[in-house]
């Protein structure tokens, strides 16, 4: 059973799409063990984003992340990294193919509705970002 953490990103909160979104990643069998909503300040956007600090668009991603509130969550399940990745799609939603998040509902590179965690590796240390262990509930609730 694996745990990953998934964002709803403020494009994806200002044209109300976080109910599909949700319902899309339930549908696929995870489960969610922890939510909710908050506005992402600089400091946790850049803890977030750090991989890509000295990457071009690094201040574009912070500035994005903290333009709006956004959801973030704790889904677990078989595979949950590989199924969120192949839910959401590429991340370049004119790539992504239809019947994802991203290749259906998808603006642009972006501003590409969600993220979710690219490795067990990642999931573990972003969850630990947005989510302190009691905030994370068993999946048998």
């Amino acid at each position: 059973m694996e745990r990953s953490l998934v964002l709803i990103k403020p494009d994806a909160m200002r044209r109300g799409l976080a109910g599909e979104i949700i319902s899309r990643l339930e549908s696929k069998g995870l489960k969610i063990v922890a939510m909710k909503m908050l506005r992402m300040d600089n400091a946790l956007a850049q803890r977030h984003y750090a991989v890509h600090k000295n990457k071009p668009f690094f201040d574009e991603l912070v500035d994005f992340i903290t333009s709006g509130p956004i959801i973030a969550m704790v889904l677990q399940g078989d595979n949950a990294v590989k199924v969120i990745r192949q839910t959401m799609g590429e991340t370049d939603p004119a790539k992504a193919p239809p019947g994802t998040i991203r290749g259906d509902l998808g603006g642009d590179v972006s501003h590409n509705l969600i993220h979710g965690s690219d490795s067990l590796e990642s999931a573990e240390n972003e969850v630990a970002l947005f989510f302190s262990a009691k905030e994370i509930f068993a999946p048998d609730y």
